[in-house]
């Protein structure tokens, strides 16, 4: 995820350089080293002659925040063929790194992915191989293809001037119907307790079917430990907990089975082609939940971006996911009528904020930002939070949920 910014009407200015926060050098790897050490554990799993040869090594500079990202081309004999391979390993970081979450559980995103691709129609990268030891490369792992498309993109900002804000309405309308489509069928995957065992918590019991309230308030607990974890040993947000205290007490009682949820559903984390979706990316966030966990996400997710762009004097884009808009495609779709969008939109800034929260400690612990004397500005976005606190958000956007 990429730290975001608060609306014109209520924000703090975002650092120049903010994509970079938290990135510290020192969690990086060696191109050649770890060349040598993919090409060793290829040779430990695959079959006698197989050959295997690693033959480029490549570490994004924009690698992610939560965990590394390594490219790289291997080749090996398979029945008697030489085959070529564009791969990408995942890692789980070291905890020099000051991890952004408590757990990196690279194994759940591989079943994760796999079980998406078996029991539905939405483009996933196909998965080889999860290594749950760190001894190969200093974290648990998996191996998934690597494919070619476009993203929209975070730095700078897609709504700040990109492939996407300069296609035309028609095919911008045809990326955010994909997109919403991709959400509705996640969410049609039959029996997602059953498929998608690994994603139940001691909260959920043996229900069977898991109910969509059960799911949630169990998905809000699990958030409230993160939090904890996350301040255990810095400061605490006073914001933060007033949305926490917040959602407490509007708590939707959502009817229905649980569905699978993607998670983090922004279209920054879809790889497009001809805006149509050619890989859904970035399982790490999947969850067992209401529908509306990831319609929040979506519509949210834009929004930030686009109020940096208002922020920053530009255009962005502003008829694009709009609230309405996502709800009535998802309806066309699914037959299901998103409720409570204010509640889950919220409590996306929310989940937001603690993530930003601990980015920025992550940033002081490296010695790429100062402590502030209010911790509520470690969240770059506390201005948009506060005004959906307030109920004042939406309508200052000239927009309804």
């Amino acid at each position: 995820m990429t730290p975001d910014t608060a609306p014109d009407t209520a924000v703090s200015a975002p650092e120049p350089d903010y994509a970079e926060l938290a990135r510290p050098g020192e969690s990086r790897k060696d191109p050649e080293h770890l060349r040598g050490r993919l090409q060793e554990w290829l040779r430990s799993i695959l079959e006698a002659g197989a050959d295997p040869e690693v033959n480029s090594v490549e570490v994004p500079a924009a690698n992610g925040m939560s965990n590394e990202t390594v490219l790289f081309s291997a080749s090996w004999t398979e029945a008697g063929q030489r085959t070529e391979h564009r791969l990408v390993a995942r890692i789980a970081p070291a905890e020099s790194a000051v991890p952004l979450f408590p757990t990196y559980d690279l194994d759940r995103q591989y079943q994760v992915m796999r079980a998406v691709a078996e029991h539905s129609p939405v483009p996933v990268p196909r998965v080889y191989w999860s290594e749950t030891s760190a001894e190969p490369l200093g974290g648990a792992f998996f191996v998934m293809e690597r494919l070619d498309g476009d993203v929209p993109p975070d730095v700078m900002p897609y709504t700040f001037g990109s492939w996407l804000s300069e296609a035309s309405p028609e095919d911008r309308g045809r990326l955010q119907d994909a997109s919403v489509r991709v959400l509705a069928d996640l969410h049609a995957i039959d029996e997602p307790e059953r498929h998608f065992a690994v994603l139940r918590s001691a909260d959920h019991d043996a229900q069977d079917p898991l109910d969509a309230a059960t799911a949630l308030r169990a998905h809000v607990r699990e958030q409230r430990d993160y939090y904890a974890w996350a301040t255990a040993d810095g400061p605490r947000s006073p914001l933060i907990e007033q949305a926490f205290d917040w959602i407490e007490a509007n708590l939707p009682q959502p009817s229905g089975a649980a569905v699978l949820c993607w998670g983090d559903s922004r279209i920054g984390n879809i790889m497009y082609r001809d805006f149509e979706p050619a890989a859904v990316l970035d399982w790490e966030m999947a969850a067992l939940g209401p529908r509306e966990l990831d319609l929040g996400w979506m519509i949210y997710l834009h929004r930030f971006f686009d109020d940096l762009a208002a922020l920053a004097g530009l255009p962005g884009l502003p008829d694009f996911l709009r609230p309405a808009d996502v709800v009535a495609e998802y309806r066309d779709h699914t037959g299901h009528d998103a409720t409570d969008l204010e509640f889950y939109t919220l409590y996306a800034a929310l989940r937001h904020a603690v993530v930003m929260f601990r980015v920025q400690s992550r940033a002081i612990a490296f010695g790429q930002a100062p402590t502030p004397a209010d911790p509520d500005e470690m969240i770059l976005h506390r201005g948009s939070l506060a005004a959906m606190l307030d109920g004042t958000y939406w309508s200052g956007i000239g927009a309804q949920l």
